[in-house]
């Protein structure tokens, strides 16, 4: 299997308009993971980014010096619509191949018709749930992932994953995949650490992946609790003259995950990557202390958007 880099860039909530600059300084500063949705609508900005990168002269930039990783949104669960999903994703990408395909929920939402011909959505119908009365509850998710296995066979993904899968779900899933898949990626910092999950996926040779490393400061509300300000870390963090930022990118790489990072500015963008360059190094005890944090708190609740048809993805 390929290597993943440890330390990819994530385009959560980064405008259109900012994507190209934002692509452009993270593989300057040495970044060769994005992580990308459809339902973060912003793929079509990173396909025109990506081939403007490609074409720069004297840049030594290639395709298959990225990696690059989507997700299947939940629309097009069902066996028949994976590949229109991906189909959506490449051309919107510019994009032969992902290395990386991840099933981003596990609930499935009723079909919604796409435009092929054009790049881009519309609008967001492709994510609305309507309180989870889109939710499918008819879709397994081996109906969705024997479907993703196609890909893979195809040529058309090199790796497989799943993203926000507690331990239940993926050890239902690995009972009959003829793919292990490759990453988990959920939701994990110091207040939400997830060691049990951490721990099955080590033993059944998942890698988990860390979205929202830093509490997502952009996305939590105004009443919620601040890790960058977490009095902890901050101690941790000017004991190594280091960012609370930084620490947290550290204590998530030094416990066996990688991580995906949103940031739009190359100030941000050095800065998280300067945390992956040995700048951080937490002994035995911080990261203990780091531990002791962990109060399984979420910033991305599904059972807020979805209702009782959410069915409980989380303990």
């Amino acid at each position: 299997m390929e290597s993943i880099p440890p330390l990819g860039l994530g385009t959560y909530q980064i405008d259109p308009d900012k994507i190209p600059a934002a692509i452009s300084s993270a593989i300057q500063l040495g970044y060769r993971r994005i992580d990308c949705s459809p339902v973060y609508f912003n793929e079509d900005a990173i396909g025109d980014a990506l081939r403007d990168e490609f074409q720069k002269n004297g840049n030594n930039i290639q395709r298959k010096d990225l990696y690059v990783v989507s997700k299947l949104a939940s629309p097009f669960h069902r066996q028949e619509h994976v590949k229109i999903g991906l189909q959506k994703t490449l051309s919107d990408l510019r994009l032969d191949y992902l290395d990386l395909y991840l099933i981003h929920w596990p609930q499935a939402f009723r079909y919604v018709e796409i435009d092929m011909t054009r790049r881009g959505y519309p609008d967001e119908e492709i994510d609305e749930s309507e309180d989870g009365e889109r939710i499918d509850p008819t879709v397994s998710i081996h109906e969705t992932y024997k479907a993703m296995e196609d890909l893979v066979e195809e040529g058309l993904v090199k790796a497989i994953g799943v993203s926000n899968f507690p331990v239940s779900l993926l050890h239902e899933l690995m009972t009959q995949c003829r793919i292990p898949p490759v990453v988990n990626q959920v939701e994990l910092h110091p207040y939400l650490a997830q060691p049990q999950l951490l721990e099955y996926c080590h033993k059944r040779g998942v890698q988990l992946q860390a979205y929202a490393p830093l509490g997502s400061p952009g996305y939590k509300e105004e009443n919620e609790p601040d890790i960058l300000k977490d009095p902890v870390l901050e101690r941790i963090a000017q004991a190594h003259n280091a960012s609370v930022a930084q620490v947290c990118i550290a204590w998530a790489i030094q416990r066996g995950t990688s991580v995906v990072v949103k940031s739009a500015t190359p100030k941000r963008q050095e800065e998280n990557w300067n945390a992956t360059q040995v700048v951080v190094e937490l002994s035995p005890e911080e990261m203990d202390d780091i531990a002791s944090l962990d109060r399984g708190y979420r910033f991305f609740r599904p059972e807020d958007w979805w209702g009782a048809m959410g069915m409980a993805v989380f303990d």
